[in-house]
């Protein structure tokens, strides 16, 4: 559905639409869905700029104290896309769950709202859609088809584009599975072939949302620390989805968020794997507050590392306990620290 009041603009000459995708939130687990449907139904699709300062200052100023900072990143690259005049609608569903005990934080349901009232001298254009599987009965698919059907295209094609976009999505999804594989294979193969185990590259498993282990100013700095001191980072996102939802029923039946699910089960699945487990959360999430802390006290045989970045100091800082815990890892390698 469109915004009320806000009729959107097409390009001049009757081009397709330029539909603004902002690079930050759930862009990292469904972007690939997302702009597949809108460039199969003709739209150009402009993502914003990988996140740098500039774009965690910008929505730093524009929300309040109180909001994470993954929400504040999202309102720097909706100004990045409105302010620029880059696209002339800005994609923002509303997506509260995709069925019972897979519920999102309610910073997603709410999203349309927060960006329509922080921009609302801006008169933005707004495309946005409802996913919420337990009290609508609809679905990621039913939304998106609504909302071209009432939009951009006829029944027909917004079927089409939808079987077009979960085939992308599908294969964007096994490609991140199969790089996973080869990163546990190379890391085997590493430690295999080294004199002395102390030797081999660390295996880290980076276990926090997509949005900010993928991130290129949140998780980009931290990523890169790591593999400067030889260490094979895993994410923990990249599992099998399937398989890590119903392994995290065993750590916690009640549980209410997909994502916290699937990154506790593909812990469990991975556990045994890795060296050590890095948590990574953005200050003040309320859902990693609480599942973050139960990972801590119930996994337990690997070391693990709970980090938060908040607007002010970013990864600023991390340095040092990152370094510290790799030299605790490779200590223990050595033989010279027993126990986790």
């Amino acid at each position: 559905m469109a915004s009320p009041g806000f009729p959107l603009r097409t390009a001049a000459g009757g081009a397709p639409r330029r539909i603004g995708m902002p690079r930050a939130l759930l862009h990292y687990r469904y972007g690939t869905l997302w702009t597949a449907f809108f460039e199969e139904l003709g739209c150009d699709v402009v993502v914003s700029d990988p996140t740098d300062r500039s774009t965690v200052a910008r929505g730093d100023a524009l929300s309040n104290d109180e909001c994470c900072l993954a929400s504040k990143i999202y309102l720097g690259h909706v100004a990045s896309l409105v302010e620029t005049d880059r696209c002339d609608a800005v994609f923002v569903p509303s997506i509260a769950n995709v069925g019972r005990r897979r519920g999102f934080c309610t910073k997603f349901q709410a999203l349309p709202d927060l960006v329509a009232n922080t921009f609302a001298d801006k008169r933005i254009e707004l495309v946005s859609c409802l996913v919420n599987e337990v009290e609508e009965h609809k679905g990621m698919k039913d939304a998106l088809i609504e909302l071209a059907t009432g939009t951009f295209a006829g029944p027909r094609e917004a079927k089409r584009a939808w079987k077009a976009a979960s085939r992308a999505q599908d294969q964007a999804e096994r490609a991140a599975l199969l790089g996973q594989t080869r990163a546990l294979a190379r890391l085997d193969a590493a430690r295999a072939a080294a004199r002395r185990p102390e030797d081999a590259p660390l295996g880290i498993l980076l276990a926090a949302h997509p949005y900010i282990a993928h991130d290129a100013f949140m998780g980009g700095a931290l990523v890169d620390m790591l593999e400067l001191m030889n260490a094979e980072v895993l994410f923990a996102d990249e599992a099998d989805r399937e398989r890590a939802l119903k392994a995290s029923f065993d750590f916690s039946d009640t549980l209410p968020w997909v994502v916290s699910r699937e990154l506790v089960g593909a812990i469990t699945q991975l556990h045994d794997r890795v060296d050590g487990i890095v948590l990574v959360s953005a200050f003040p999430c309320g859902p990693d507050s609480m599942t973050d802390d139960a990972i801590v006290r119930c996994i337990q045989g690997r070391p693990v590392l709970n980090l938060t970045i908040d607007a002010q100091s970013g990864t600023a800082g991390l340095e040092t306990r990152v370094e510290s815990f790799v030299d605790i890892l490779r200590y223990q390698k050595k033989g010279g620290y027993v126990g986790a």
